[in-house]
Parts: structure tokens; C-alpha cells; sequence
């Protein structure tokens, strides 16, 4: 079994090398809305959730991004052999949607309807870097220009339930497009900071990623960009 796993690894890599050579000499503009091959079948659902993603995207100017879908032991795999599966310019460019809570909020404050001083928010930060809750607690205070007691600031990561609830995306496949609720993003100044400008993070189902050039991304969600991480 782990030879034959290893051989369906290899083939992906090479597979997905072909892909990466195709993107380079592709116009500047493209949108690539499936990827090949698939780890396994694709349920009607899950297509949904491609589709869905993909019509988002290209009704908001979006046209360069690219979806992956991964074998569903990608999380147990080093972020090298993830790098490799997809294409990615480094493991740098791998990178997760968390959804935090603020646990000490005023209590007026009960949903994301203000973006500065929301209940909730999703960071997008990379794999290879350590989040710094401290950071975006000195963010927040002075988005509000320090009329907020800063204490009134504790960012932690939300319950799963809690997450999957506001985005409606389960464990290991939170993405901060089309979720449920609309949810203030901050994006980790480190993101945005990488070459070349293309970056990979969640695209809605657990074993499908989402590839995406970040000057688009920023254009479309608008995020906070936020110096939050440690290397």
C-alpha cells in the first residue's frame, strides 16, 4: 500500500509539474476553473462547491486562480511534498483561513456587522508562520483610534463548530471566499509580500485547493493587511 501510495504521489507531482509549465506560457490573464486529475471522484456536491467559488470569483474581476484537488491524506504529507502536489512556488506560498473570536468584545459587540470592531474575523496566514494574536489585538486598537479599552481586544481561534457555522466550511477546508457569513478578513502582510504574487489556501471542501494571484484577491475582499505573523 505505501508503494503504490508513493507512486500515485509521484504521478501527481509530475502531473502537476505539466500543469505549472502550461500556467507559465499561458496568457497573463486566465482563470482555470477544475483541475486534472482528480485524487478521486468528484461528487455532485463538491462540484457545486468548485463552481460556486469559481462564479464568485469571475463576477468580481477575479480571472487568475486555479483549483487543486488533493489526495485526503494531503495534511498527514511534509509541506514540501504539499508544495510539489500543487505547484507552488515555495512552501512560503502554502497558507490557511483561521477564524478567530474575540473573547473579551464588548457586549454590544455580537456579529461582524462593524469590520473594525467585529466579534469574529479570518486571517490568512502561511503554514510556515507562527500567528501573532498580540499583533492584531494592536491593529484593532488603533483601527479604533484607541477609543476601545485594548483589553476589550483577545483574539483566539474560534470553536470548530463556531467556524464551520459562520463560513460554512468544515475543518481544513475554510477559505475566506463565499462564506457564509461576511466575515472582516485580515491577510498577513507576509502574504502579500511574496514573489511571484500567486499563493495557495482552502477552496471550500477538504481535499480541493485554491490558487490565487493576490493583487486580484486583495481587489476583491478588500482585507486588512496586517503585519501578524512570525517566521
Amino acid at each position: 500500500m505505501e508503494a503504490l501510495a508513493e507512486l500515485e504521489r509521484r504521478q501527481i507531482q509530475l502531473l502537476n509539474r505539466i500543469a505549472k509549465l502550461e500556467l507559465s506560457i499561458l496568457p497573463q490573464h486566465f482563470s482555470i476553473l477544475s483541475s486534472k486529475p482528480t485524487a478521486r471522484p468528484v461528487d455532485d456536491n463538491e462540484a457545486d462547491t468548485e463552481a460556486r467559488l469559481s462564479s464568485i470569483l469571475l463576477s468580481n474581476g477575479v480571472d487568475e486562480f486555479f483549483f487543486k484537488r488533493v489526495p485526503l491524506d494531503y495534511y498527514d504529507w511534509p509541506l514540501e511534498a504539499r508544495r510539489d502536489a500543487l505547484g507552488a512556488a515555495s512552501i512560503d506560498h502554502l497558507c490557511k483561513s483561521i477564524v478567530l473570536v474575540n473573547t473579551q468584545a464588548q457586549s454590544n459587540v455580537l456579529d461582524c456587522s462593524d469590520s473594525n470592531n467585529s466579534k469574529y474575523y479570518v486571517v490568512v496566514v502561511q503554514y510556515t508562520a507562527r500567528f501573532n494574536a498580540e499583533a492584531v489585538k494592536n491593529f484593532l486598537y488603533s483601527l479604533n483610534n484607541g477609543k476601545i479599552a485594548k483589553k476589550k481586544f483577545n483574539l483566539r481561534l474560534a470553536p470548530e463548530e463556531t467556524s464551520t457555522e459562520l463560513t460554512g466550511y468544515g475543518h481544513n477546508a475554510v477559505t475566506c471566499i463565499g462564506m457564509k457569513t461576511d466575515i472582516p478578513v485580515i491577510l498577513d502582510e507576509a502574504i502579500v509580500k511574496l514573489t511571484p504574487d500567486f499563493f495557495w489556501l482552502g477552496g471550500g471542501e477538504v481535499d480541493l485547493k485554491l490558487g490565487i494571484r493576490t493583487s486580484q484577491l486583495i481587489r476583491f475582499i478588500k482585507p486588512f493587511i496586517v503585519s501578524c505573523s512570525n517566521n
